[in-house]
């Protein structure tokens, strides 16, 4: 059975000053559906690691094949939106920014990009399954796991290479409000276009004209998910064209009509969303700054 009624206790943990650039957040969150399974969708964002504890999630990117009993799923960089169903259970998620994947990660950001797995199974990420172990998820331990997370990348940092300094100023654009065009986007990071479009796969997962889309979309959904008053027109940002320009990265990014989206339930991420813009400042992973 699949229902909407589901009470969630959501707590971020912002990394340490000194790893800030690496990850968006360290987040608790606990969900108490009482009735049943319930079910969601989250929007594009970047690569990350989530550890269960109890009813295990049903998860999946886009029209991709749904994961089931796996209590650590891992998933690159996406552009579609990740489904789920959960029960009742603990959860601890750790979001990697780009230059957190370019440090803890040994697979180009391209090759994981709109893929979610078992993270146990996975070779590109079995080498986070001792925090997987070693997490209680005890909710008098929270702090303990917090420095639990915090000692083990700072640990796997020590012999980690330096990240390329131009993830920074790729990322920096990004969040640039009248967002440039790939060529002038190259041309501030001071690299040419065929560089940067390197760069952007190997860290970032996709290429830049599509993550300068996926930045304006979000931007404009963020806006609509936190004030739905606004509606549609209200939210879009100002560098769309018309209606229909809008419609066609929904399409895109969520696979369906923006009507047909507001249209959902989404229990777990409005709330979610609301949570984060209060603690962090930032609704959601694609509008994290750099540190």
């Amino acid at each position: 059975m699949t229902t909407a009624t589901c009470d969630i206790s959501v707590r971020f943990h912002e990394p340490p000053a000194d790893m800030a650039a690496l990850f968006t957040t360290f987040y608790r969150v606990e969900f108490h559906c009482p009735d049943g399974r319930v079910r969601d969708a989250l929007q594009p964002e970047w690569g990350g690691l989530r550890f269960f504890d109890g009813q295990l999630p049903e998860s999946r990117i886009g029209g991709g094949k749904w994961l089931r009993d796996a209590d650590f799923t891992a998933m690159g960089p996406s552009s579609q939106p990740i489904s789920f169903t959960l029960g009742s259970c603990s959860m601890w998620g750790v979001g990697f920014l780009p230059l957190g994947w370019a440090t803890f990660m040994q697979q180009p950001a391209s090759v994981l990009a709109d893929r979610i797995c078992d993270g146990r199974s996975n070779d590109a990420f079995q080498h986070f399954q001792p925090l997987a172990d070693e997490l209680s998820f005890d909710a008098q331990s929270e702090q303990q796991d917090v420095a639990l997370i915090e000692g083990f990348f700072r640990e796997m940092q020590v012999n980690a290479p330096d990240p390329d300094h131009r993830i920074r100023a790729i990322h920096q654009m990004l969040l640039d409000p009248e967002l440039p065009t790939v060529a002038s986007m190259a041309d501030r990071c001071g690299m040419n276009q065929r560089t940067m479009e390197r760069l952007c796969r190997k860290y970032f997962g996709f290429p830049p004209k599509l993550l300068l889309r996926r930045q304006r979309f979000m931007r404009s959904l963020t806006k609509f998910m936190l004030d739905p008053s606004l509606g549609w027109i209200g939210a879009l940002d100002s560098l769309y064209f018309d209606q229909s320009h809008f419609v066609r990265d929904c399409h895109t990014f969520l696979g369906m009509a923006p009507s047909e989206y507001a249209a959902m339930d989404h229990p777990i991420l409005t709330a979610f969303m609301r949570e984060r813009m209060k603690a962090h400042g930032s609704a959601v992973q694609t509008l994290d700054k750099p540190a």
